[in-house]
């Protein structure tokens, strides 16, 4: 019999011939199989073995007699479609219908063989007994490998096909339907399956196989089918925790954590595009684009929740993807506010994609925070962050010191003590970490970015700056932490309080005070010793100098009266060598017995120190000693009511050091520059009991100085000179010299190149024109109209130019936090930091002086203005008395306003129109007030 006839005689046999026919037939029936070479006899036989002799075959018939030898025969010949299409794709169109015919019987030829495989999947299904896949083993590779070319083929078919794609869309849809259906199947089976504790390694091996394929088919189908994509991971993650006893050791958890995370980044990404689409475009909730959003997220939601629960399994061996968690973090969290790389959304989305993604990241944070190699990654010492993944890593730190608490012992010890041994992998603590990630976060800084606050007593929850975000928890670890890890916990404070970076600087020195205040009274005494001794120990006025002396200050008003005393007694303010001990405090943070002690030491030994340097000669080798004393007295005079013999000591001593400042040898001598400084400074302190002749000496010495270039520091000094004065009635005998010199100097100093300069020259005025009685001089002081309108315009608060965009403040603070990141990195590494350079006529070693003499000077400058909020209880509303001080503010203003009007005379142009729809405003403003008033009283 002819193999044709054979295949027309047996389609037409009924099932019980085919069954007594079974051992006969089947044989010849596979030989054929094997042998031909057309595709279209293929699946010819393929569907009689399947349709009429399988269901006859016993299970432990069905491997050897016909999978073994059908199946192989099945991809060899699927193969080989795929290549057949893959060489005529290039010439397919719709003008050549033949080769669009070879084609189209190709696919169909494709999709019946997976239909007759998916029958065969449902046949073994059907029978009762499969629970294992030893019994039908080339079952799960035949079916996995046609998955993966299928779906493969599926996925790249925009590219195969072009744009000759509508010829054979329908046949591709049908054929990843049917492909969907075999998936199917095969699941159920492999569901059924389940191996014993004394499978074989075969066995075994086979179960491994059929994962790391499924995690192939996964990688493949992300993009096209979101249902399958998730079952196919649900039951690849099923069926890893089903054997796990038996395969994990065997399988890849690298690949398969990589998968994941890389599949929920991607979901997350989709996600991300869609909801900045929704926002922007203002979508309702019925439209395509919202529904698919929200598809997506569950998607987000699913994969999160997926990798948590892996690694709550497979923990212990996923020691070399610790990294890549850290990284995931670290991409997740920088796609959220506040990062300033991610995208704007409506607060709806954002909040959707919140409870999706990151409530899932905090589950897995749970789950790592003991794990040794995840610390280890978290806590290097080099960390690879990105400008991009800054706030991010300072983020998950946050985090992780919130969770801190409910950890046990061995935990806590991970993450707080740092590496220990040289055999250990380095790492810091997690303090350490905390304030360089925060140090890192300068463009956030500046930007800058707002957090969610803490909800206290009921009141809403508001936004806070990264600064105190990160202090509030760094402060609730700190209430929390054993007695034991204090120690690692100072050593972090102080190593931060000492880098250049001044804003993390301040961060540690809040959470220091607030140590302080929660600990004892006595562990506040020896942490202020401490500090004491470091700020006297220190080389200079440097930066750590500088931070160490702020923490002093505010650690001042934490300390008993006591203990004040005992700190003076240690470090008596009569020695010179305690200076800048004592030089950088307030006086009111000091009980009165301690305060009146401190004022007598320093205001005699001012005295002494002065007058030693005048009985040498005035010589320049004793000025250094003078200009550290005079530091150290401005304490005094910068209160409200200090002591009348200090005050009297402290005016005789800049009555003599006024008559020695000659312009000409300030101007040569870094030295005197400094000492006119602190001269000035003193005087504002005590204008208001000066002598007429100390006023009029220094306003003459100013005057000698201008244009002032070169003298930053001195300009500075001056400008808080000039603005108190403004208080002071300037006596009529000497007004024909002082008035015009005064106007002279506010008119050169507003004329200032310098922006920095002009906005403290302008602030400065402010204050000298509100409370002034000499009107003339603000009227004779304004020499030019554009000085005249920069008055104007800060008066009226008004900004010069256009608001800037936020993109182009963005790029601008980038390149701007480069430049910063440089200046502190030079700091750290002991290099000398590049600043601007004046060039003077006394050549390039005073030059150099000057340099150094007016850095020192803008930062101690910087540091007396930059005075933080003691911790104290708020002071209740004062209630009308409050208003005394609105008032006092506001008839400066106006009057200021009035004597610029006059000062700008008729013979200029008209004012504008929005200088009298304002004054009308206020008009309208002042008579409801009094309304309110009356109605009141």
């Amino acid at each position: 019999m002819s193999q044709t006839t054979l295949l027309e005689e047996v389609e037409q046999w009924s099932p019980d011939i085919c069954k007594n026919e079974l051992k006969t037939v089947l044989p010849k029936l596979v030989s054929i199989l094997c042998r031909t070479d057309s595709s279209t006899e293929h699946i010819r036989v393929l569907r009689i073995i399947m349709d009429m002799f399988l269901p006859h075959l016993r299970l432990s018939e069905l491997e050897e007699e016909c999978f073994s030898k059908v199946l192989p025969k099945v991809v060899k010949v699927f193969d080989n479609l795929m290549e057949e299409i893959s060489s005529q794709v290039s010439g397919l169109s719709s003008q050549n219908t033949e080769l669009t015919t070879s084609l189209r019987n190709s696919l169909q030829v494709m999709i019946q063989t997976l239909e007759t495989v998916a029958m065969c999947v449902k046949h073994v299904c059907a029978l009762e007994g499969v629970s294992c896949l030893s019994e039908v083993r080339s079952v799960p590779s035949c079916v996995l490998y046609l998955l993966r070319n299928t779906f493969q083929h599926c996925k790249e078919s925009e590219v195969v096909y072009s744009g000759r794609l509508s010829l054979v869309g329908d046949l591709l849809q049908a054929l990843f339907k049917e492909a969907y259906t075999l998936q199917k199947g095969l699941i159920e089976l492999l569901d059924r399956v389940s191996l014993h504790e004394a499978a074989s390694k075969d066995e075994v091996s086979d179960i491994v196989t059929v994962i790391h394929n499924l995690l192939d088919i996964c990688s493949i189908i992300s993009s096209l089918d979101m249902a399958l994509h998730a079952n196919t991971w649900k039951f690849a993650i099923k069926q890893c925790v089903k054997h796990q006893s038996l395969v994990e050791e065997h399988l890849r958890h690298s690949d398969i954590i990589s998968c994941l995370c890389e599949d929920l980044l991607g979901s997350l990404s989709s996600c991300l595009e869609l909801a900045e689409q929704i926002t922007q475009q203002g979508l309702q909730a019925h439209n395509p684009e919202v529904k698919l959003f929200q598809k997506s997220t569950k998607m987000c939601r699913f994969f999160a929740n997926t990798l948590v629960h892996y690694v709550k399994e497979f923990k212990d061996f996923l020691v070399t993807s610790c990294p890549r968690f850290h990284l995931l973090f670290l991409q997740i969290h920088s796609k959220f506010p506040p990062c300033l790389s991610a995208p704007s959304l409506s607060p709806s989305l954002a909040e959707e994609l919140r409870g999706a993604v990151l409530v899932a990241m905090d589950a897995l944070l749970t789950q790592l925070l003991a794990f040794r190699p995840f610390v280890e990654s978290v806590l290097a010492e080099k960390q690879s962050c990105g400008v991009d993944t800054a706030l991010a890593h300072c983020l998950l730190l946050v985090s992780v010191l919130a969770q801190l608490s409910s950890q046990p012992e061995g935990a806590l010890q991970l993450w707080c003590d740092g590496s220990r041994f040289p055999e250990e992998t380095p790492r810091l603590s997690v303090f350490d970490a905390v304030f360089q990630s925060f140090g890192r976060c300068v463009l956030e800084r500046v930007f800058p970015v707002r957090l969610p606050g803490v909800m206290l007593r009921g009141q809403a929850q508001g936004s806070v700056s990264l600064h105190q975000h990160v202090c509030v928890q760094l402060c609730a670890c700190v209430a929390a932490l054993p007695a034991p890890q204090l120690p690692q916990l100072e050593r972090s404070l102080l190593c931060a309080l000492l880098q250049p970076d001044v804003q993390t600087a301040l961060l540690a020195t809040d959470v220091w005070c607030f140590l302080a205040r929660y600990g004892s009274a006595e562990l506040c005494l020896h942490h202020v010793l401490l500090v004491a001794q470091l700020i006297k120990s220190c080389p200079g006025e440097t930066p750590q100098w500088n931070h160490l002396s702020l923490l002093l200050r505010r650690m001042l008003f934490l300390m008993t009266p006591a203990h004040q005393m005992e700190l003076l007694e240690r470090f008596p303010a009569s020695q010179e060598e305690n200076v800048g001990v004592w030089g950088h405090l307030l006086l009111r943070s000091l009980a009165p017995e301690v305060r009146a002690r401190l004022e007598r030491e320093l205001t005699a030994m001012a005295a002494s120190a002065c007058k030693d340097w005048h009985r040498s000669g005035c010589m320049l080798g004793g000025v250094d000693r003078l200009n550290r004393v005079l530091w150290a007295l401005r304490v005094v005079v910068r209160v409200e009511a200090p002591e009348p013999k200090c005050v009297s000591s402290a005016l005789s001593i800049l009555a003599q050091l006024w008559t020695r400042m000659c312009a000409s040898q300030v101007q040569k001598h870094g030295c005197l520059r400094q000492t006119l400084c602190l001269v000035l400074s003193l005087s504002a302190g005590l204008v208001k009991s000066l002598e007429p002749h100390t006023i009029s000496q220094a306003i003459s010495c100013l005057t000698a100085l201008l244009p002032l270039t070169a003298l930053d520091d001195v300009t500075l000094a001056a400008l808080e000179f000039l603005a108190a004065l403004g208080s002071v009635f300037i006596p009529p005998d000497i007004q024909p010299v002082v008035l015009p010199r005064l106007s002279t100097v506010f008119g050169a100093l507003l004329a200032s190149d310098s922006w920095l300069l002009r906005q403290h020259t302008l602030e400065a005025f402010g204050v000298f024109a509100e409370v002034t009685n000499h009107e003339e001089v603000i009227s004779q002081g304004l020499t030019s109209e554009e000085s005249k309108t920069r008055v104007v315009n800060f008066l009226s608060k008004m900004v010069a130019g256009e608001e800037e965009q936020a993109e182009a403040r963005l790029e601008r603070l980038r390149a701007e936090s480069a430049t910063l990141e440089a200046h502190t990195h030079a700091l750290e590494s002991g290099q000398e930091p590049r600043t601007r350079t004046h060039t003077l006529a006394q050549g390039g070693q005073e030059q150099q002086e000057h340099t150094h003499t007016a850095k020192r000077e803008d930062d101690s400058q910087k540091q007396t203005t930059l005075e933080p909020c003691p911790k104290r209880a708020r002071q209740e509303c004062l209630g009308w008395e409050e208003a005394k001080v609105h008032l006092q503010t506001a008839e400066g203003a106006l009057k200021a306003l009035q004597t610029l009007g006059g000062a700008i005379g008729p013979q200029s142009s008209p004012p504008p129109q929005w200088l009298l729809t304002r004054l009308h405003e206020l008009q309208t403003l002042i008579a409801h007030i009094s309304k309110q008033v009356d109605e009141v009283t």
